[in-house]
């Protein structure tokens, strides 16, 4: 298995869809789907019948998975949507960010 280039708690810009220009926090990653669940963004409605748990019932709105090929990780220097590479330091695998060559989590 190669290491995530997008994990929980990354900040992300949405690059393609409805949603197109938003950003937000990684909530979930669903590697197996090649999904993201990001806050804020692509929330879907779900009209809810009155039961025992929710006896008044309605829309219920909540975060939707999205493909992970629609968002991108946020670069920390310039703050627009950059590709990830990884590089060796001090041993160690990170992830840097492709525009500014700033380390993203080293």
């Amino acid at each position: 298995m190669s290491a995530a280039k997008i994990k929980k708690g990354d900040n992300v810009i949405v690059r393609s869809g409805k949603d197109k220009g938003r950003t937000g926090t990684v909530l979930q990653v669903l590697p197996k789907e090649g999904k993201v669940v990001v806050g804020g963004v692509n929330i879907a409605a779900r009209h809810r019948k009155p039961s025992q748990a929710n006896p008044q019932g309605g829309i219920d709105r909540r975060e939707a998975p999205m493909a992970i090929s629609k968002v991108g990780l946020v670069d920390p220097k310039t703050g627009v949507a950059t590709r990830v590479r990884f590089e060796d330091k001090d041993g160690k695998k990170v992830r840097v960010a492709v525009k500014s060559g700033e380390a993203i989590d080293g």
